[in-house]
Order: structure tokens, then C-alpha cells, then sequence
């Protein structure tokens, strides 16, 4: 599937039969599954519409935007680096995408006005209720490598969806005050110090990290620590027990050190399958207003991932 670049978004519609409707940007962005994942939907919605990959250099989110609305692009995802220059570019940001510090989705209307979502917080929502059917409300969590994009919009969902205690972990502390500062606007009345209080932060170096993990129902890592066949876990991992759900935001390889021990040791495990799967339904809801055929979408999920099997 080719990569458009800015300078050839003119060429991406020239003919009407089939048009580009939909877009993923990043840079690189060679590498994004989402046409995998929503060209599949769009065609069992009966869209008649491309979705396509445009890679765009930083400081022209904006000017993208513009020249791809003028081709005929209806709704964008955004990828790394994108989200944050994309949230600045946005003529209006959902609230809770403004907490989150990004945007990966952008709805365009015919006015070319655009509204920018995060659809990563609620996806990863839905991604636990299905990987341990439970609600990420009613867990006790602590988020190692939180100090990222990918951690912040998790940590926040957690929130909002008033989960009793969530811990914040962190190579380095002070990569996480932004974080604090910001989530302290919907934890209003509490105190972010102390051990047991419903917002604290760790680092990941300090002795007290065993007894805050011991302490957790849902272990998340948000770290890229288990992308290569020879990382290690990011934290001693026979500090996990039985009792605990283990999410690893990375996919692929479908199970990483991390993954593999925990499940060795008793515990419920899932990776990050499910979040790509459902930020990607959620935002081809935004651009339909019609619910995702989430089925289809995972299908095409496994066969860009097993393309031997499907």
C-alpha cells in the first residue's frame, strides 16, 4: 500500500470511483496497521472509501490538515509525533483529549472546521472490560513508564472512570509532574502525596516499588521495554502474583518477557491488541456515528499481524 507525503495529497484523489475518505498520519507512518484495521470496516459499512497513510514532517500538522480536507478527507487518525501538534492545529479538542495533552483523532465537517478526540483513554476502557471483564473503575492500578503519551492518556482514564488508587511509575519523577499537575484538576480534593492515596508516583528505581506493585490489582506497562526478543521485563517480575492482571501495551511480539512470566506465574495477562483495536473502532465512530463492526476490524488486525494464517 503506498505512502502519500504532503506534497502529493493532490494526488490521492484522481478519480471519484473509490475516493480517500480517511488517513493516518505520523512520521514514519509506513508502518501503522490502521488501514489494516479500518479499510476492512469501511468496506462491510458499504463506505465506498479509502483509507490511506500520509506521512508528514513535524511543524506541518496544521498545513496537512488544511490540504487534506481540500482532497476530500472526512476524519484522520494522528500518530507519533504527532498528537500534540495535532491537538494545537484543532479548531475545537474534546475536554477530556485536553487533559490528555493529544489528539489521534480528528473529525473534519464540510466547513472544514475540525474537532479533535483521544481515543486511546476510552479504548483502552473497553480493552479491559474485555480482556478481564471487569471495569477499570473497580481496580487498583499502577502504570509502569507512565511518564509517556500512551501513559498519561491511560492514567487520566483511570480517573475518570474513578478508579480507588492509581500509582504512577516512572524512570524519572520529574517527567511525570506535568502528569500530576494536570490530573490533580480532576482529583480536586485530594492529596497526591503518600503511600495509599488515590494519586502517588514511584520511581522505578525505589525500594518501596516491590510493595506498590504487591499492592495493585492491574499492572500496565506503557514502556517500549519488551519491543526485542532480548529485553527484559521493566521490573523484577517475580514480584507479580497470582492475583494480578498483567496489560502490556505492546502488541507485537503478542507476548513479551513481561507477559510470558506473568503467566507463568498464575496471573491474567493480554497485550495491546485490544487497545489498538477498540482507539480504532472508537474513532471510526466519531467519523460514521454508527457503532464499529468490531469483528471485522480484529480479523484485520491478525491477518496484517499472521498474514501466513489468515
Amino acid at each position: 500500500m503506498k505512502t502519500y507525503t504532503l506534497s502529493q495529497i493532490a494526488e490521492i484523489n484522481p478519480d471519484g470511483e473509490h475516493p480517500a475518505r480517511f488517513a493516518v498520519i505520523g512520521n514514519p507512518v509506513s508502518h501503522s496497521l490502521s488501514p489494516q484495521l479500518h479499510q476492512p470496516a469501511l468496506n462491510t459499512l458499504k463506505q465506498h472509501a479509502r483509507y490511506i497513510r500520509v506521512q508528514i514532517e513535524p511543524g506541518q500538522v496544521a498545513e496537512g490538515i488544511q490540504q487534506l480536507h481540500q482532497a476530500g478527507i472526512l476524519g484522520i487518525n494522528v500518530t507519533v509525533p504527532h498528537k500534540l501538534e495535532a491537538l494545537e492545529s484543532c479548531h475545537h479538542v474534546d475536554p477530556n483529549a485536553q487533559l490528555m495533552g493529544a489528539v489521534n483523532t480528528i473529525v473534519i465537517n464540510n466547513h472544514g472546521e475540525t474537532t479533535g478526540f483521544n481515543t486511546d483513554g476510552p479504548g483502552f476502557t473497553r480493552a479491559i472490560l474485555e480482556e478481564f471483564s471487569v471495569d477499570l473503575g473497580d481496580l487498583k492500578i499502577i502504570i509502569i513508564g507512565a511518564g509517556g503519551g500512551a501513559g498519561r492518556a491511560i492514567a487520566t482514564q483511570c480517573l475518570l472512570e474513578h478508579s480507588p488508587q492509581l500509582i504512577l511509575a516512572n524512570r524519572t519523577l520529574e517527567k511525570l509532574n506535568p502528569i500530576t499537575q494536570t490530573l490533580s484538576q480532576i482529583t480536586p480534593n485530594e492529596e497526591l502525596e503518600g503511600p495509599r492515596d488515590r494519586l502517588t508516583t514511584i520511581a522505578l528505581n525505589d525500594p518501596e516499588l516491590e510493595e506498590a506493585i504487591a499492592a495493585s490489582d492491574l499492572i500496565i506497562n506503557t514502556t517500549s521495554v519488551g519491543l526485542q526478543p532480548t529485553d527484559p521485563a521493566p521490573f523484577p517480575t517475580r514480584w507479580i502474583e497470582p492475583h494480578h492482571l498483567v496489560y502490556d501495551t505492546i502488541y507485537n511480539p503478542a507476548k513479551t518477557r513481561l507477559l510470558r512470566d506473568a503467566e507463568s506465574q498464575g496471573a491474567r495477562i493480554a497485550n495491546g491488541l485490544s487497545l489498538l483495536l477498540h482507539q480504532g473502532a472508537l474513532s471510526l465512530e466519531y467519523w460514521l456515528n454508527c457503532e464499529a463492526p468490531i469483528n471485522t476490524m480484529r480479523e484485520g488486525l491478525k491477518s496484517a499481524l499472521n498474514p501466513d494464517i489468515s
